[in-house]
């Protein structure tokens, strides 16, 4: 059996050691190392190259986020999986943003932990519930600002308003699917939709265009 390779990091040496000894139970789990900061966290990553970072989102020297940042960039293969007690929609955001597999908060189950990391490993995106209505309610909040060519976003839907803000920010399709729970096919009809009215079949373009017309 092929064993996933963690890496825990926090900053609380109690948490740090609870995980260690819920995940060493598992039979598919062999972790490589603890780190309390983000800096540790890429001096390990180096040496011991895991297959997922089980990432505090509050640490010293260099915070979950950052490092999350720093950490695709160098090994895009590792999975980092955000980990935290903090239910905040920046916090996702950014992370989501530079990368990460998902999100997590620190009271989740023992078994719910293991199933987050086998299936973050999988590929699949990890938002809680909870969170993942956050964020929707946030993205809801700041309903895209009417372009100065009314044209263009008059039409939009409140639906394709929140895809094209998740869509501006970085989110990829899957990410999108995940968080407002409907199935990437969906995601990209509506994506669809938004080059049409954008007059663009480019993703980058689009998102260009959007940021400006949210900016402006």
């Amino acid at each position: 059996m092929q064993k996933i390779k963690i890496l825990i990091a926090d900053d609380q040496t109690l948490m740090r050691d609870g995980l260690k000894t819920i995940l060493e139970l598992e039979e598919n789990f062999e972790i490589i190392g603890t780190a309390k900061d983000g800096t540790e966290v890429l001096g390990l990553c180096e040496k011991e190259s895991p297959d997922l970072v089980l990432m505090d989102i509050r640490m010293p020297k260099m915070d979950g986020v950052k490092c999350t940042e720093l950490l695709k960039r160098l090994y895009p293969e590792i999975v980092v999986l955000i980990l935290t007690t903090f239910n905040d929609v920046d916090y996702i955001v950014e992370a989501l943003n530079y990368g990460a597999a998902g999100y997590i908060l620190k009271d989740i189950e023992g078994d719910d932990l293991v199933k987050a990391i086998n299936d973050a490993y999988k590929g699949s995106l990890m938002l809680p519930t909870s969170v993942a209505k956050k964020l929707v309610e946030k993205l809801s909040e700041n309903k895209l600002i009417k372009p100065k060519e009314k044209k263009v976003l008059l039409d939009f839907s409140e639906r394709e308003a929140e895809i094209a803000k998740m869509l501006s920010m970085g989110f990829n399709n899957r990410q999108i699917a995940s968080s407002l729970f409907i199935s990437e096919g969906t995601v990209k009809n509506y994506i669809c939709n938004i080059y049409s009215k954008l007059g663009t079949s480019d993703r980058t373009a689009a998102a260009i265009e959007i940021k400006k017309i949210i900016e402006s």
